[in-house]
Protein backbone atom coordinates (compact mmCIF):
# COMPACT_ATOMS: atom_id res chain seq x y z
CA UNK A 1 0.00 0.00 0.00
CA UNK A 2 2.88 2.35 0.79
CA UNK A 3 4.31 1.99 -2.72
CA UNK A 4 0.92 2.61 -4.33
CA UNK A 5 0.49 5.74 -2.20
CA UNK A 6 3.91 7.08 -3.20
CA UNK A 7 3.26 6.35 -6.87
CA UNK A 8 -0.08 8.17 -6.77
CA UNK A 9 1.34 11.19 -4.92
CA UNK A 10 4.12 11.32 -7.51
CA UNK A 11 1.61 11.01 -10.34
CA UNK A 12 -0.46 13.90 -8.96
CA UNK A 13 2.75 15.94 -8.71
CA UNK A 14 3.64 15.12 -12.32
CA UNK A 15 0.14 16.09 -13.48
CA UNK A 16 0.70 19.49 -11.91
CA UNK A 17 4.13 19.87 -13.50
CA UNK A 18 2.45 19.15 -16.84
CA UNK A 19 -0.25 21.75 -16.11
CA UNK A 20 2.51 24.23 -15.17
CA UNK A 21 4.21 23.66 -18.54
CA UNK A 22 0.94 24.00 -20.43
CA UNK A 23 -0.09 27.20 -18.66
CA UNK A 24 3.29 28.92 -18.38
CA UNK A 25 5.02 27.92 -21.60
CA UNK A 26 2.53 26.40 -24.04
CA UNK A 27 -0.55 28.57 -23.46
CA UNK A 28 -0.24 30.36 -26.82
CA UNK A 29 0.63 27.24 -28.81
CA UNK A 30 -1.81 25.04 -30.68
CA UNK A 31 -1.40 22.36 -27.98
CA UNK A 32 -2.21 24.83 -25.20
CA UNK A 33 -5.20 26.28 -27.05
CA UNK A 34 -6.51 22.81 -27.94
CA UNK A 35 -6.05 21.54 -24.37
CA UNK A 36 -7.91 24.45 -22.81
CA UNK A 37 -10.32 25.08 -25.70
CA UNK A 38 -9.28 28.69 -26.26
CA UNK A 39 -8.97 30.83 -29.34
CA UNK A 40 -5.74 32.45 -30.47
CA UNK A 41 -7.08 35.85 -29.41
CA UNK A 42 -8.21 34.70 -25.97
CA UNK A 43 -4.90 32.91 -25.34
CA UNK A 44 -2.96 36.04 -26.29
CA UNK A 45 -5.07 38.22 -23.99
CA UNK A 46 -4.85 35.87 -21.01
CA UNK A 47 -1.27 34.58 -21.24
CA UNK A 48 -0.15 36.44 -18.11
CA UNK A 49 -3.09 35.06 -16.11
CA UNK A 50 -2.38 31.54 -17.34
CA UNK A 51 1.28 31.91 -16.40
CA UNK A 52 0.23 32.87 -12.89
CA UNK A 53 -2.05 29.83 -12.68
CA UNK A 54 0.81 27.65 -13.91
CA UNK A 55 3.07 28.96 -11.17
CA UNK A 56 0.49 27.99 -8.53
CA UNK A 57 0.29 24.49 -10.02
CA UNK A 58 4.06 24.32 -9.73
CA UNK A 59 3.83 25.12 -6.04
CA UNK A 60 1.33 22.28 -5.60
CA UNK A 61 3.73 19.91 -7.36
CA UNK A 62 6.68 21.13 -5.30
CA UNK A 63 4.78 20.54 -2.06
CA UNK A 64 3.85 17.02 -3.12
CA UNK A 65 7.41 16.18 -4.19
CA UNK A 66 8.78 17.62 -0.95
CA UNK A 67 6.29 15.51 0.99
CA UNK A 68 7.52 12.40 -0.83
CA UNK A 69 11.22 13.21 -0.46
CA UNK A 70 10.92 14.08 3.23
CA UNK A 71 8.49 11.26 3.96
CA UNK A 72 6.17 13.87 5.42
CA UNK A 73 2.62 12.63 5.81
CA UNK A 74 1.41 16.09 6.78
CA UNK A 75 2.84 17.69 3.60
CA UNK A 76 1.34 15.01 1.41
CA UNK A 77 -2.07 15.27 3.03
CA UNK A 78 -2.08 19.08 3.02
CA UNK A 79 -1.07 19.41 -0.64
CA UNK A 80 -3.40 16.63 -1.80
CA UNK A 81 -6.28 18.43 -0.09
CA UNK A 82 -5.18 21.69 -1.77
CA UNK A 83 -5.22 19.93 -5.15
CA UNK A 84 -8.67 18.53 -4.44
CA UNK A 85 -10.07 21.93 -3.47
CA UNK A 86 -8.53 23.56 -6.55
CA UNK A 87 -9.94 20.77 -8.70
CA UNK A 88 -13.41 21.11 -7.22
CA UNK A 89 -13.36 24.86 -7.77
CA UNK A 90 -12.12 24.43 -11.33
CA UNK A 91 -14.75 21.79 -12.06
CA UNK A 92 -17.49 24.07 -10.73
CA UNK A 93 -16.33 27.21 -12.52
CA UNK A 94 -14.45 26.15 -15.66
CA UNK A 95 -14.89 22.56 -16.81
CA UNK A 96 -16.13 19.31 -15.30
CA UNK A 97 -13.11 17.65 -16.92
CA UNK A 98 -10.93 19.20 -14.19
CA UNK A 99 -12.71 17.00 -11.66
CA UNK A 100 -11.36 13.90 -13.42
CA UNK A 101 -7.90 15.25 -14.21
CA UNK A 102 -7.16 16.85 -10.84
CA UNK A 103 -9.58 15.94 -8.08
CA UNK A 104 -10.07 12.21 -8.64
CA UNK A 105 -6.33 11.33 -8.78
CA UNK A 106 -5.69 13.49 -5.70
CA UNK A 107 -8.56 11.83 -3.82
CA UNK A 108 -7.26 8.38 -4.70
CA UNK A 109 -3.75 9.39 -3.59
CA UNK A 110 -5.10 10.81 -0.34
CA UNK A 111 -6.98 7.60 0.48
CA UNK A 112 -3.88 5.52 -0.29
CA UNK A 113 -1.64 7.81 1.79
CA UNK A 114 -4.00 7.55 4.76
CA UNK A 115 -4.36 3.77 4.41
CA UNK A 116 -0.56 3.38 4.24
CA UNK A 117 -0.12 5.02 7.67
Amino acid sequence: MDTAAKVMVGLVGLIHVYILVLEMFLWNTSLGRRTFGTSHEFAAETAMLAGNQGLYNGFLAAGLFYGLAAGSLSFQVFFLICVMIAGLYGAATVSLRILYVQTVPAAIALVLVLLAR
